[in-house]
């Protein structure tokens, strides 16, 4: 495993530029097989440098969860931006929101008739909104057959209502993203339908994830995957991606070791926290399959190393696959870029922290 010797310190996040063009493309070819748009979720990368890759390779436009996410990728010259998060907006949030419409194609996110009204209010009237359905998530978004609702009242008040979104969340379980697509194919279908009821057309419908992708969901004609730019040990657990698909490792040293034992200096400070309740461990070791990293603090990862391979010594550099690369990415401050066994460039993480 090349130890980059030009990276001076760990923890680092390294980013394997080949694979990242490769997923790109990948994607960006999947999308246009199916006849369908792809806006991918900026959250996951945060970054500006890789949201130019993704509208080179033919992306319509980027996702983003915040205001404050639209705000950094408007500022470097992105001109159609979808907020696919259902905004309570204040008198504050509604003056970004008229920054950001005055200089981009800005589209938002209601799933209540109390959330279009604030958004009109605050915003202004004429702003472009998809009314988000809840196709067996369960967080945020509307039953399918109030889907009409929402948008009577949004167009009441003034807002522009394009057609529907969601995100099938629950596609990250074992055996869910087939699930998943079925449920969205299903929900979606239903929202048009309650939509057109009330004389809206549905220009946009809006879904996917980077598990289900790949699988069909007739009613969509747009996509928004975020983690396939650099995959992560959720997906190569659940088996939507392989090895050679993983983008994104943080570079750790051993700092410790013990029998069948090593501890990186790469803690949940690094990697994240996030472990789902299926989870085998706290991430993976890439090139090490049936390593498990059993605990994790903040400046520590806990590894138990398989007895029948040979452990690494102290000092060895070893590359973590985050568990969830969107958390992992929100903690740096930039990506360095490896080609090869070469670093050739540092991409800085611009929104990093776009929290509101």
């Amino acid at each position: 495993m090349p130890a980059f010797p030009a990276v001076p310190a760990t923890p680092a996040l390294l980013v394997d530029r080949d694979v990242l063009d490769r997923n790109i493309a990948r994607m960006a070819d999947a999308a246009r097989t199916r006849g369908v748009s792809l806006r991918p979720h900026a959250k996951t990368h945060k970054c500006v440098e890789i949201a130019r890759r993704q509208i080179a390779a033919g992306a319509v436009g980027l996702t983003v969860a915040t205001v404050s996410e639209a705000e950094v990728f408007a500022d470097a010259g992105f001109r159609d931006l979808f907020v696919a998060y259902p905004l309570w907006t204040d008198a504050a949030r509604g003056a970004r929101l008229r920054a950001l419409a005055a200089e981009v194609r800005l589209t938002v996110g209601v799933d209540s008739v109390e959330g279009a009204r604030a958004l009109a209010e605050h915003a202004r009237p004429g702003l472009t909104v998809l009314v988000e359905v809840d196709s067996g998530h369960h967080r945020t978004g509307v039953a399918p057959e109030r889907t009409g609702s929402v948008a009577v009242a949004a167009a009441s008040v003034g807002l522009e209502v394009r057609g529907v979104f969601t995100f099938p969340g629950h596609s990250y379980g074992p055996g869910q993203p087939a699930v998943a697509a079925t449920d969205e194919a299903a929900a979606l279908s239903r929202a048009v339908a309650a939509l057109e009821a009330t004389g809206h057309d549905a220009d946009v419908i809006s879904g996917g994830s980077t598990p289900t992708a790949h699988l069909d969901v007739p009613a969509a004609t747009e996509l928004r995957p975020g983690v396939y730019v650099f995959g992560d040990a959720q997906q190569l657990e659940l088996g939507t991606i392989d090895e050679d698909a993983i983008a994104l490792t943080a570079l750790a040293t051993v700092v410790s070791a013990r029998d069948d034992t090593v501890v990186l200096d790469a803690g949940s400070k690094v990697l994240g926290a996030d472990r789902a309740p299926w989870a085998t461990g706290y991430g993976r070791i890439l090139g090490a399959p049936d390593a498990r990293i059993v605990a994790l603090s903040e400046h520590h990862a806990t590894v138990q190393w398989p007895a029948d391979a040979d452990r690494p010594t102290l000092g060895t550099r070893i590359r973590v696959i985050p568990n969830h690369v969107c958390s992992a990415v929100n903690l740096a401050d930039d990506l360095t870029v490896v080609a090869g066994d070469t670093v050739v460039d540092r991409w800085p993480v611009a929104a990093r922290g776009c929290n509101t």
